[in-house]
């Protein structure tokens, strides 16, 4: 692989050296990971459905913790032993300007800010929701760590992103929902590289929970790019006249907000550092992703042309993604094919299932030739519902 700057294409962006001094440092709490801390009712417009933003504590990929928010929903009417769902959200971006739970009406179905009419700057709520409280399931949203409070979040770094949507099951099991042991993951684009983490994760993570299957629509798994830098996202690593996309400059931030020995200076120019310290807290990706591409054309680069530390950071980056060991459980791969793949390229996620099946996995992957990055949600709620009911049951 060259060294060019990173051949990958979806990397996310952490904090420098100098974030670290002043101040941004990772939270950590005396709470054992999976401890629910707070829970407050909020509204929904569900039927028949009941709705808490919480906090509670988790840990990142090297053991180092921090609180974290989302939201729960269960049903209205009391129940036991009740199937839950963690959903993984896709991409938002690194701040609290891009956290989940804070959006009007959070509780609620998917809306994304592609539709037509759309008010919000990112994707928020859950796919099928509806369709899981009629079911009896309970419903978890983790914000991922980093967004909902100071932090710097660990953007594509799955490990983390997948113990937060763990531990807020095990934060959830202590309210009065009726929480069973059975659960199934579910998420979509960096929530589709998380749920595929998820099925990574150790026992200790699990404790008493079953992980019963995992749903991965359009998912981003950051060793698979990483051997593999093609699509929109990669394109400024082999063409310098191109900006850089901001899902690739937020992974770089992310892994450097996880990983204490790297260092951002190491990849970016003095600009890239002072337009990200600007931004980053109140951007979310797509205004980011703008931003970037303005000050690119007017002032110049934003990555060094021969970036520093590479071994350190490949290895950061192979370290905190899925697709390494054998998934605990069986999986579900929908496929965006529209157009090879809009956002995330279609190459990657098959090369995902290729090579986890390599490992022993059982997988299951479905093409939607007639669907985007952002309509694929929709699409599919029928097919993942009915995928989720079997993998409750068997």
């Amino acid at each position: 692989m060259q060294r060019r700057l990173f051949n990958t294409a979806l990397l996310g962006v952490g904090f420098s050296m100098l974030d670290r001094v002043q101040g941004n440092q990772v939270k950590i709490t005396g709470e054992t990971a999976g401890t629910l801390i707070e829970a407050k009712p909020i509204e929904t417009n569900l039927v028949g459905a009941r709705a808490w933003r919480i906090r509670y504590s988790s840990k990142d990929v090297n053991d180092v913790a921090h609180e974290v928010t989302g939201i729960v929903i269960a049903p209205a009417k009391k129940g036991g032993n009740r199937p839950m769902v963690t959903w993984c959200h896709g991409t938002t971006g690194l701040g609290d300007a891009a956290c989940p739970s804070t959006q009007p009406d959070p509780a609620s179905e998917l809306r994304v800010y592609f539709e037509p009419g759309s008010t919000q700057q990112i994707d928020y709520g859950v796919p099928g929701v509806q369709g899981f409280i009629d079911r009896g399931y309970v419903v978890c949203a983790t914000d991922y760590q980093g967004l909902g409070n100071s932090e710097v979040h660990q953007y594509m770094v799955s490990r983390t992103n997948a113990r937060d949507a763990l531990y807020i099951v095990h934060a959830a099991v202590q309210m009065d929902v009726g929480a069973g042991t059975k659960l199934v993951g579910y998420g979509w684009s960096q929530g589709g590289g998380t749920a595929a983490a998820l099925a990574e994760l150790d026992d200790a993570d699990f404790g008493d929970l079953d992980l019963r299957g995992s749903v991965l629509l359009s998912p981003g798994v950051t060793s698979i790019g990483l051997e593999n830098p093609i699509g929109t996202m990669a394109a400024a690593m082999t063409d310098p006249k191109k900006a850089p996309d901001a899902h690739l400059v937020m992974m770089l931030w992310g892994h450097a907000a996880a990983y204490p020995n790297l260092d951002l200076a190491d990849v970016f120019t003095p600009l890239g550092i002072e337009v990200m310290k600007q931004s980053w807290r109140v951007q979310p990706v797509h205004h980011l992703n703008d931003t970037i591409a303005r000050v690119f054309r007017l002032k110049g680069p934003i990555f060094n042309a021969h970036p520093r530390n590479y071994e350190a950071w490949k290895g950061a980056i192979m370290q905190a993604s899925a697709g390494r060991v054998k998934p605990r459980c069986p999986l579900l791969v929908c496929v965006d094919a529209f157009e090879g793949g809009t956002v995330i390229p279609v190459v990657w996620q098959r090369d995902y299932a290729k090579a986890v099946s390599e490992l022993g996995a059982k997988v299951e992957v479905r093409e939607f030739p007639n669907d985007d990055h952002f309509s694929l949600p929709f699409s599919v709620r029928d097919t993942v519902a009915d995928w989720i009911q079997k993998a409750f049951v068997e």
